[in-house]
Parts: structure tokens; C-alpha cells; sequence
């Protein structure tokens, strides 16, 4: 289950990538704009502000989510649904799938099957993230009583050699944040509650409540030796790939 409150900690630092992609669609007068994997909506509705003459769509696969943003008035429309099912209509000119796609299996498949599905001229932007080698990530991984996939992305290359096969242009690359998280004595380490709004899900879902104590208090103690506090800061690199194709 997801929980749009704790996905929505650190909201400033899990934007920026979003509008980082964004920026590089050059999509002028789309007629209608899908984000697959929308969350709470909060982003999905910036796409209406860019392109107020499209049809926005928010499509999700938690009901939590979807309850979130269907909430809130505004000239988006959100609906449930599987990523992995989805198919273009034959008027979205514009993809965009953000922090998603590393939770469906066989993705690559399914993005070149979505290029040539989608009409002449569509722009199709995705980013996913690719820090499934950092220390936190190792410690989960090495922690966790059930199987966490070590990586479930491909690097930037991977991903543009997918959809150039499959006849996009593409504008492919890299970029690691260093976000400066704020920690005071006291408090819960910020990297183990960034994580616990994405990556810790699934073990968070198998354990009860003795299990993900145990759980998550050995994981902090590796969180806090990876990541120590300077001047009241904790420095957590984070990688992030994104892609933008235009058909």
C-alpha cells in the first residue's frame, strides 16, 4: 500500500527531477498528455499549466494515490491502472513517466512497444532512479528477509539503444543529485525515511509490526554509519537516468 504523506517527504527534492525532464520535451500544442505512474497528482497537474489546451490524464496503479489526487478540483483526470497494461490512444501526443518504471518488470520491451504505437511527432519522457548501488540500497538489500531485485533499470545507453532501435530519436542521460538533508539530534535519519516512502515498500508490506521494527532499526544503524551528520546536514547522492524520445 502506498502512503501519499510519506511519498510526499522530501517533495522539493523528488521534483526537481521531474521538471528536469519535462523541460526537454519539445512538444508545443499536444492533444492530450498521459503521466503513467502519477502518484498523489501534485506534478501531473504542472502538465496542464504547460500545455492548457491538452487533456491531461494521471494514471496510477495505487488506490491510495488515485484517491489523493482525484481530490483535489482541477482540470486533470486521474484514473486507476497498470502501467503494464497501458497502450497510447491514438490522439497522446505526449508520455510522461517519472520515478515508475523501475517497478515493472520487462519496461524496456514495453517502451519500444509504446513507441511504435504512438502517432508521428509524439514525445515519450521517462526517468527512472539509479541508485539501486548506493549504501542504503546494499543495506536493505543484504537485511531484508525477502528478495529485493539488486537493479531493475538499464543506464542511460540501455535505455537509448531500446528506443532508437525502435525508431525514436533520442535524448539520453545521467545526472546524480547531492541532496543535503537536513538532521537534527533526535530525529529519524532522513535516508531511511526518504526510503521508506519508495524502496522499502515491499518489505514494509511482508513484515508485522515486531519484524519491520527490528527490521528497520538494524537498517539505520548502517543508514547512519553510510551517511554521517556535517554541520547539521546529511549528503545522500542520488542518480537518476532519464530519457526523452521523440517519434
Amino acid at each position: 500500500m502506498w502512503d501519499p504523506a510519506i511519498y510526499r517527504r522530501f517533495g522539493a527534492e523528488r521534483s526537481r527531477p521531474f521538471f528536469d525532464l519535462v523541460a526537454r520535451i519539445g512538444a508545443e500544442r499536444p492533444r492530450a498528455v498521459t503521466d503513467l505512474g502519477c502518484g498523489p497528482g501534485d506534478l501531473t497537474r504542472t502538465l496542464a499549466g504547460r500545455w492548457p489546451g491538452a487533456r491531461v490524464t494521471g494514471i496510477d496503479s495505487s488506490a491510495e494515490m488515485i484517491a489523493k489526487a482525484a481530490a483535489e478540483a482541477g482540470p486533470v483526470e486521474f484514473r486507476r491502472g497498470d502501467i503494464a497494461d497501458w497502450s497510447p490512444e491514438p490522439d497522446v501526443d505526449v508520455v510522461v513517466t517519472n520515478a515508475a518504471l523501475q517497478w515493472v518488470p520487462g519496461h524496456r520491451e514495453m517502451l519500444a512497444r509504446w513507441v511504435r504505437e504512438l502517432p508521428a511527432g509524439a514525445w515519450l519522457a521517462m526517468q527512472v532512479p539509479g541508485n539501486f548501488d548506493s549504501p542504503g540500497h546494499r543495506a536493505a538489500r543484504e537485511l531484508s528477509p525477502i528478495g529485493l531485485r539488486a537493479d531493475p533499470v538499464s543506464d542511460a545507453a540501455g535505455y537509448a539503444e531500446t528506443l532508437t532501435a525502435a525508431g525514436a530519436s533520442v535524448d539520453a542521460w545521467e545526472t546524480t543529485y547531492l541532496h543535503l538533508l537536513p538532521w537534527e539530534s533526535g530525529q529519524e535519519h532522513p535516508v531511511l525515511r526518504w526510503m521508506e516512502g519508495t524502496a522499502l515498500r515491499p518489505v514494509r508490506a511482508a513484515l508485522d509490526d515486531d519484524a519491520w521494527a527490528a527490521f528497520r532499526a538494524e537498517l539505520a544503524e548502517r543508514i547512519i554509519a553510510d551517511h554521517p551528520e556535517r554541520h547539521g546536514l546529511v549528503a545522500f547522492p542520488f542518480r537518476r537516468i532519464f530519457v526523452v524520445a521523440s517519434i
